[in-house]
């Protein structure tokens, strides 16, 4: 059909200029700007950013082969309406790079600068606002150029080029560096920059820059390898799931989702899993943003790749809910979120577990009532929860909340060590989460039975106390008498003002105070001597409790 249109337009012409005009209209830089050659490129620029980059606040730039093209393809991306672009190009120019311009293309070329400097006033505001937006968070989320920012432009956010233009020698090696950049220093996400070549330009290009005299003052290492065909990285992913695997060596049943949490307990194992599923995903995240992926998979193998990540990202989830960690968001990988979601059939919506409040009797019946969990993972949440409280507590009572921390421990590694069971683990998590929640002590002496703050004074000295006084009622007594008259000494007006904890001289005042109290009325009344350094750890430590106690 092509040759019969051809013999009809060329009538009239010599064998020899019908020769000439095939030779022009055939090549392929002609060809890869027809209508229909455009439109291709275009609908796959806009899915394949929207399944892999879109949401993720990476970006991408196309290089379009004319203005006419460039503008065309804002026009296509526009029309589908999946993602954002702009266009940035060079005023008009009747003498435009290709001969083959046609009026129409110059028309669309004239229109879309008129439309722009109506729109910015200036060529310079044009490319200002537009480059702005696209370094931003902000729409473009593509942008879109034919010569210019393709050699000294930096955009952190700029991941992705798409390339639809023939680009030779240094002007290929500029374009490639406009994605290389970090999008945040010491970026992990961004190892690498992504060129999805149209023209066929990439093959060959290690072998071209060592060959390119321009870079004669390089090292030839510095050269070889700035390119890496994709195959080449999705090779790793078999090895990567493996490695991914191997974490679980020591458990029996790895389709056991209850054992694989358990072993997971070990803060050291689970960041060692954390990391090595952050690398099996940014693999697979890169094998499904290329076809070529299926030169080297088959789609089984794809498949039980992407079913075992979701496998172990739900177990990531799982025991990030059971051992009540707080969750740094960028772990979550957003991209690759956002690229699985089109590729994994969605399951039912899940009961997002809470945060269990052990200060709260329901809720702890609550998660005592769940019927669809083991009694170990109850009280591993339950456990978890107690370290929290135990940790954010610590410092209004050391003493107290020490004793309950290493109680807690010792439970954790009897059941670990099997030397209990899992009801009987969770009835003493259980108990120690009660005891947590009251936050006091029973065996103190009865004069401060009902004074917690002089408790935590007390659960200080009381050690101090008894290495110089020796076991026994007496030592508990003195220790008692002692913390109730520092309680007293810290809340009297001559020391407990607003503001006490950001005024330093009120501090020393007080530290003063009780400085005074063991000198006048600890030694020569109770018989217990503190030298220097010892009566300096007391006062720190009397202090921190008074601090964490009382924020004034």
């Amino acid at each position: 059909m092509i040759d019969d249109w051809f013999d009809r337009v060329s009538k009239g012409l010599t064998d020899e200029q019908k020769a000439d005009l095939k030779k022009k209209f055939s090549r392929m830089a002609i060809l890869s700007k027809t209508e229909q050659a455009i439109y291709a490129k275009a609908v796959d620029i806009s899915e394949h950013y929207r399944q892999t980059w879109q949401g993720t606040g990476r970006k991408g730039q196309i290089v379009a082969p004319s203005k006419a093209a460039a503008i065309q393809i804002k026009d296509i991306l526009d029309e589908i309406g999946h993602v954002t672009s702009d266009v940035i190009i060079s005023p008009p120019d009747d003498r435009e790079s290709d001969d083959s311009v046609d009026m129409t293309s110059k028309n669309r070329i004239q229109n879309f600068w008129d439309d722009m400097i109506r729109k910015y006033g200036s060529e310079e505001e044009y490319n200002r606002q537009i480059i702005k937006n696209f370094k931003s968070s902000n729409d473009p989320e593509l942008l879109i150029v034919v010569s210019k920012l393709l050699t000294g432009f930096d955009a952190p956010r700029n991941t992705v080029l798409y390339v639809c233009k023939s680009l030779k020698e240094h002007n290929l090696l500029q374009a490639i560096a406009r994605v290389n950049r970090l999008f945040e220093e010491n970026d992990k996400s961004k190892q690498f920059c992504y060129i999805i070549d149209y023209e066929g330009l990439l093959g060959e290009l290690d072998k071209a820059l060592t060959a390119y005299s321009s870079f004669d003052g390089y090292d030839q290492e510095d050269i070889e390898g700035v390119l890496t065909d994709i195959r080449q990285e999705i090779q790793k992913l078999p090895h990567l799931h493996q490695n991914l695997w191997d974490v679980f060596k020591q458990v029996a049943n790895k389709l056991d989702h209850e054992q694989l949490e358990q072993h997971l307990a070990d803060d050291a194992i689970r960041d060692e899993f954390y990391i090595r599923l952050r690398e099996f995903s940014r693999c697979l995240h890169m094998a499904l943003s290329s076809e070529k992926t299926y030169d080297v998979y088959s789609r089984e193998q794809l498949e039980k790749l992407k079913a075992d990540w979701k496998r172990c990202s739900n177990l990531k989830r799982s025991v990030q809910i059971r051992y009540q960690e707080i969750v740094d968001i960028k772990e979550f990988e957003p991209k690759i979120q956002k690229l699985l979601d089109d590729h994994i059939i969605a399951t039912p919506a899940q009961i997002i577990v809470e945060e269990v409040n052990i200060n709260d009797p329901a809720a702890l019946d609550k998660v005592l009532a769940e019927n669809d969990v083991t009694a170990a993972s109850k009280a591993d949440r339950i456990a978890s929860a107690t370290k929290k409280t135990i940790t954010e507590n610590m410092d209004i009572d050391p003493a107290l909340y020490m004793a309950f921390s290493k109680m807690l421990e010792d439970t954790i590694q009897a059941y670990r060590l099997k030397r209990i069971s899992e009801t009987d683990y969770l009835f003493k998590v259980k108990n120690i989460a009660n005891d947590v929640a009251k936050g006091k002590r029973d065996d103190v002496p009865e004069s401060i039975a009902n004074n917690q703050d002089a408790q935590a004074f007390y659960g200080a000295l009381l050690p101090v106390v008894t290495a110089k006084s020796g076991t026994g009622e007496n030592s508990e007594h003195l220790a008692a008498q002692i913390a109730t008259d520092v309680l007293k000494i810290i809340q009297s007006p001559n020391y407990f003002i607003v503001h006490l904890w950001q005024n330093l001289d009120a501090q020393k005042k007080l530290q003063n105070a009780i400085d005074d109290y063991f000198f006048d009325v600890v030694d020569p009344t109770f018989g217990l001597k503190f030298d220097a350094k010892e009566l300096d750890e007391i006062e720190k430590n009397l202090m921190n409790i008074a601090r964490a106690r009382f924020p004034l």
